[in-house]
């Protein structure tokens, strides 16, 4: 029944028999056959067939939500039970929204150093696919934003915020300013996160309450994409300053704080919303809510003698 309920998981979350089966690691036919199974046993339409996948009837909405509570239980218990034979040990899966991606290492460095058997997988994800993942049991946590757009029902651990600054080459526009506006940077030749990030949405809501509209030449979903544009002293962009400040820019590129307004958004850890949550889940909200205590996440990316790498 657990194994059923797990590709049913997997089926919704893959709107796709063949994908789903891919993810399962079994054959097309193995996977349907276990969906039919599992409609016999609760007597129920679980899909609705027709050439291809169309959906879940309402029953089969009713029962992912309790396949989803049922396998999440299930893979609970198992962890608690192999944590008591062997201490912490095992694999966390974290999805991180583009700009977040630089600040894991705070907290997965000292998790591991204090947890060494536990491995990580950290894959970047727009901020609406780290909660669907999260909600399909495809990760185990995420990093993303807290305070802009709905979140549904997770726990949540405040990290830090994002101040946005424009960075560009020195000696561009702008670029020996002390601060810029929103209007300002609007005329700029900008290189931008894509629109399916949250992070662009942001900043399209800024330059609109700034009664401009932002117009990007190059759109990535990749930061390393927009920090080499900035280095060709062509482009210039819009991002967080602690993101910014990680890649760890010479004396040539300038960062400039935007104002008007002075804007700031919470990043933070989620999980699912459950009790017991799963130990090596537990013991990662613990250190996040150590290293956020401790400022760990809030303290600027310095050089070796102290300075910013930034000005």
């Amino acid at each position: 029944m657990i194994d059923k309920l797990e590709f049913f998981i997997a089926l919704a979350g893959a709107s796709h028999f063949g994908r789903a089966a891919e993810e399962c690691g079994v054959s097309q036919p193995t996977l349907s056959a276990a969906i039919r199974q599992l409609e016999d046993q609760l007597g129920v339409v679980l899909v609705v067939r027709g050439s291809r996948y169309q959906g879940l009837t309402p029953e089969g909405q009713r029962v992912l939500e309790w396949a989803r509570r049922i396998v999440g239980d299930t893979r609970t218990m198992r962890e608690e039970m192999r944590a008591a034979r062997k201490g912490l040990a095992g694999h966390i899966r974290i999805a991180v929204i583009p700009t977040a991606l630089a600040m894991v290492p705070r907290l997965t460095e000292p998790f591991q150093a204090r947890h060494p058997a536990v491995t990580f997988s950290v894959t970047s994800r727009t901020s609406l696919q780290v909660l669907s993942q999260l909600e399909n049991l495809e990760i185990d946590a995420g990093i993303t934003y807290l305070d802009n757009e709905p979140l549904g029902r997770v726990t949540t651990v405040p990290l830090y915020s994002e101040r946005y600054h424009l960075i560009a080459a020195a000696g561009t526009p702008l670029a020996d300013q002390e601060s810029v506006t929103w209007k300002e940077v609007s005329a700029l030749r900008l290189c931008l996160l894509t629109s399916d990030m949250q992070n662009r949405r942001i900043i399209n809501k800024h330059m609109a309450e700034a009664g401009v509209w932002a117009k990007p030449t190059l759109e990535s979903n990749s930061m390393i994409v927009l920090f080499s544009h900035i280095r060709t002293g062509q482009w210039a962009s819009i991002m967080p300053r602690n993101v910014a400040e990680s890649f760890g820019f010479s004396e040539q590129i300038r960062m400039i704080p935007i104002t008007e307004p002075d804007a700031e958004h919470l990043v933070g850890l989620v999980a699912t919303h459950r009790e017991p949550h799963t130990p090596l889940v537990s013991a990662l909200l613990h250190e996040a809510r150590l290293r956020a205590a401790a400022s760990d996440f809030d303290r600027n990316f310095l050089s070796t003698d102290g300075k910013p790498l930034l000005t």
